[in-house]
């Protein structure tokens, strides 16, 4: 088998000879040999263990634990159990599946809640808006100090919050539970107020060109489709580390 040193797999892999020696410390390949002078000795093994995190973290999902189930993958393709590694990225990839799932569901509650006509002039106080919504206010002041929503004040300083505040913080509360970031429901909030009629998933999937805050995440069924399918590639990488490794060392 091939051996390589630290500054040769940095080449070979694309990165720094610094981040070789931190994928070591996090685990994400197999314990290193040693010379007699503590120079670190690779093999091929280890090639194709940094080769496969790479490709695990090149789509960063980091909701409802896949990220964690990520770095797990990269662990226990460290400890030789490809077979492991395989069954925890099939269930990495149903989860992936499960949050699109949860995000075009978002966008169609959207649709719906949006095409509501506001027939009732109902009002309610900062307190009744949190116990009808389940949310607690310190979230309803979050969302307002992020331009999610403005709200009317009487008099008094009490803020007032009308049935159009209701349907508008119920938009913003399922994009949450999808996982959309602030920014990117902030961003589709305001395209709509201008055009209803506007494809609502295109606005909230694709960041315009000049926002401050252009992020994978922002793009999130884009970014989940990516997983899925950079996900497939990782089982093809573990499939052939079984042909070429297993029994393991």
């Amino acid at each position: 088998m091939n051996t390589y040193t630290t500054s040769e797999v940095a080449k070979i892999i694309g990165i720094h000879p610094n981040t070789v020696r931190l994928y070591e410390e996090w685990g994400f390949i197999s314990k290193v040999e040693r010379k007699e002078n503590g120079y670190r000795i690779f093999t091929d093994l280890h090639i194709d263990q940094f080769k496969l995190a790479r490709n695990i973290f090149k789509i960063e999902i980091i909701q409802n634990g896949l990220r964690k189930q990520a770095i797990e993958i990269a662990k226990t393709s460290a400890k030789c159990d490809f077979y492991k590694a395989i069954d925890i990225t099939n269930e990495y990839i149903l989860k992936i599946i499960n949050e699109r799932k949860n995000a075009e569901e978002a966008i169609e509650m959207v649709k719906r809640l949006i095409s509501k006509d506001v027939d009732e002039n109902i009002t309610m106080k900062r307190k009744e808006v949190s116990d009808y919504l389940n949310i607690s206010i310190d979230t309803l002041r979050n969302w307002e100090l992020n331009g999610l929503i403005s709200i009317k004040r009487k008099e008094n300083g009490y803020r007032v919050y009308t049935n159009e505040d209701i349907i508008r913080l119920k938009i913003i509360r399922s994009l949450r539970c999808a996982n959309y970031y602030l920014s990117a429901i902030l961003r589709m909030l305001n395209v709509v107020s201008e055009n209803p009629n506007i494809d609502i998933k295109y606005v909230i999937d694709k960041p315009n060109n000049d926002d401050d805050i252009i992020s994978a995440c922002d793009k999130l069924i884009t970014s989940l489709n990516l997983a899925e399918e950079n996900a497939h590639y990782i089982i093809a990488l573990l499939e052939n580390m079984i042909k070429k490794y297993n029994p393991p060392f």
